[in-house]
């Protein structure tokens, strides 16, 4: 197996301490951003659905879960049997190589507290010479994909905080955020649930969960950084799951309108009333959901209004009451 120091050098990169306009011609990557059972992965096999848009999943997991874990791709295939992932290494890479070495790169690099250096990578020569490496396998990355699939845009639902900043910081990408929020007690009443992971090609595995007070401070503390992520200049539109559901066609057309394609040139027969007829993505990690083809119902979960205990709901509530109010989620009961 190739090693990462049999991939080239990489080559200086323009990452700015504050944030600039990308270069011309960089590929586009709308990223979803969110807390866990969000619908992010809804909102992607929706828009992966339209010509020109290349659904990823959540590449912030690539390295793990698909190369190294060789996890199912979204259209049922292991990874290393994906054609469109082994494609993707091989003309970005030569073949997919050591991914131990790129993982233990990652988390030299992409943690929340390295944030600050992300910024000013100039603090630490060391982590500044980790970060160009890291940002050049992910431009060569993405850039490939934009290349192979010919999308005017690509979507990486990886929803982490921390990897956006990294990926906005690079000047070769043009990084659009889509911020979507759902209701901070739907959200804990789904973290509670005990889900199995499809993707698994050996063995089991479940979906985390979480408390519903763990979920709501969690919920507050993600929300907070995607606004300040949003706030400093990064080109961003916020999105609420209830409204994605209440009418699908209008808040998918918001979306493309924001990343740049003309909604009115764009078919969304694929949706009808209440139901959307999805085909299989090549995505990485993500919701169960993402498996699902054919028919697929569109309606809101809000099984929490019935099952959410009501001690629960009011922790809830309480916790994560100055964004609730922000974000329209008004009634504290």
């Amino acid at each position: 197996m190739r090693t990462l120091s049999d991939v080239d050098q990489p080559t200086p990169l323009r990452r700015p301490a504050r944030i600039s306009k990308p270069k011309a011609g960089a590929p586009r990557v709308l990223f979803i951003a969110g807390t866990g059972r969000s619908g992010s992965t809804l909102l992607e096999r929706l828009l992966g659905q339209i010509p020109e848009v290349a659904p990823l999943g959540e590449v912030v997991h690539l390295w793990e879960r698909g190369v190294i874990d060789n996890q199912r791709c979204g259209c049922g295939l292991p990874f290393d049997g994906c054609p469109f992932w082994s494609r993707i290494g091989s003309e970005a890479f030569g073949g997919w190589f050591d991914a131990a070495s790129i993982l233990e790169l990652k988390r030299r690099v992409d943690r929340h507290r390295f944030v600050p250096l992300m910024l000013w990578p100039g603090l630490s020569s060391r982590y500044a010479a980790d970060l160009r490496w890291f940002s050049e396998i992910l431009v060569r990355l993405y850039r490939t994909i934009a290349d192979v699939t010919g999308a005017r845009f690509i979507i990486d639902s990886s929803k982490s905080s921390s990897y956006l900043v990294l990926l906005r910081g690079i000047a070769e990408l043009d990084v659009r955020l889509v911020h979507l929020v759902r209701d901070s007690r739907g959200v804990a009443y789904s973290a509670t649930k005990r889900v199995e992971r499809p993707e698994m090609v050996r063995g089991h595995a479940f979906m985390p969960t979480y408390s519903p007070a763990r979920s709501a401070l969690e919920w507050d503390a993600y929300n907070t950084l995607f606004e300040l992520v949003a706030a400093s200049g990064t080109p961003s539109m916020r999105l609420r799951y209830e409204d994605l559901l209440a009418d699908p066609g209008r808040a998918l057309s918001e979306v493309l309108r924001f990343a740049g394609m003309t909604p009115e040139d764009v078919s969304l027969d694929f949706i009808g009333d209440g139901v959307a007829a999805l085909q299989a993505t090549h995505t990485i990690s993500g919701n169960p959901m993402r498996f699902q083809s054919g028919d697929v119902q569109l309606r809101e979960d809000d099984e929490w209004k019935r099952r959410l205990p009501a001690g629960q709901r009011a922790t809830v509530s309480t916790l994560a009451w100055p964004w609730m109010r922000r974000y329209g989620y008004g009634d504290r009961g």
